[in-house]
């Protein structure tokens, strides 16, 4: 018995030594006893790599430079509908940024509206009041019967949007649906629901730069409700530069479950994934509205490009 004992003590102690043998030549073993290879940081290749670095878009604005001209170039001090002549975009311009006007590129076979607006640039309204934009805003659908919608389709581009640092003040909308109510309160044209694209940032060469976008719904829980009125719900992911169909339509259908009531409604499609929400409160709704381009920028710049924009609605009493 001594002599097992002893045997098997030295059969121990081998593997003890060749284990730690194994380990200081940077191998060790898993609970299975496989063997695997143990990386050196200072000797063996990065298992992830960095990336390729992120593409420049053809149309985008790379200036490190996000004040206002001092020439007053972009000023519009006189009228917010500052356009170009037939310009490809459906809807009449509401332009509150002095750091760029809309207009135009064409790149991938299309021709793109430009949405530029910086932090601060809203010259128009109050300081430290309403946040800097470039919108277009479409004829209401001002009819609550079932049937009427307000419905807006176009193609998307974002190259970079707002960031502040905080989750709350980061991002940029680039679309909301809009309605008034009756009963008071709120603002006196308020927001439904805002489309907002937030960054996403890459690793390695890439990981101060903005190289995709979260997309978020921010929803009233109540009607003309802001601040803890509003809920903030993460839809999808999209690239930069990616080229995404945007679907939105607000209106007013029946209620499957009580014919005698009806839904004001608020659907949205984002890269061909379906997103649909029924609006609070739907009797107390009075009009279906939709606004797109550039809106909010807490923090840096924004860039959004819209091709492709179409725009009907119905009204039934």
């Amino acid at each position: 018995m001594n002599l097992k004992i002893k045997l098997r003590s030295i059969a121990l102690l081998i593997i003890f030594v060749s284990f730690s043998s194994c380990t200081k030549d940077g191998l060790g073993f898993s609970e299975e006893g496989i063997v695997y290879e143990i990386p050196d940081p200072d000797t063996d290749p990065d298992p992830d790599p960095d990336p390729d670095p992120v593409a420049i878009a053809a149309d985008e604005d790379i200036s490190t430079d996000l004040a206002c001209p001092s020439s007053g170039e972009f000023q519009n001090n006189d009228t917010r509908d500052v356009d170009i002549s037939n310009p490809v975009n459906v809807g009449t311009a509401d332009d509150r940024s002095c750091y760029s006007d809309y207009s135009e590129s064409t790149v991938y076979d299309k021709t793109w509206g430009v949405y530029n607006i910086t932090d601060g640039s809203n010259h128009w309204d109050a300081p430290g009041t309403l946040q800097p934009r470039i919108e277009r805003s479409l004829s209401r659908s001002e009819a609550t019967g079932v049937g009427s919608y307000a419905r807006f389709t176009g193609t998307v581009r974002i190259l970079e949007v707002g960031d502040a640092g905080s989750f709350g003040q980061d991002g940029t909308y680039i679309a909301q649906a809009k309605g008034k109510h009756t009963g008071g309160g709120g603002p006196p044209d308020p927001a439904i629901c805002l489309y907002r694209a937030h960054p996403v940032y890459g690793t390695g060469i890439n990981a101060d730069k903005q190289v995709a976008f979260d997309i978020y719904a921010e929803r009233i829980l109540v009607r003309g409700g802001s601040g803890s009125d509003r809920e903030v719900v993460f839809l999808k992911q999209v690239n930069k530069d990616e080229e995404i169909d945007f679907e939105l339509e607000v209106g007013f259908r029946e209620d499957p479950s009580n014919p005698a009531l009806k839904i004001h409604y608020c659907d949205v499609v984002i890269g061909g994934e379906a997103f649909n929400w029924n609006i609070p409160e739907p009797d107390r709704g009075t009009e279906s509205g939709i606004r797109y381009g550039a809106y909010r920028v807490k923090g840096g710049r924004a860039q959004i490009r819209w091709a492709d924009t179409e725009y009907t609605k119905a009204e039934i009493n």
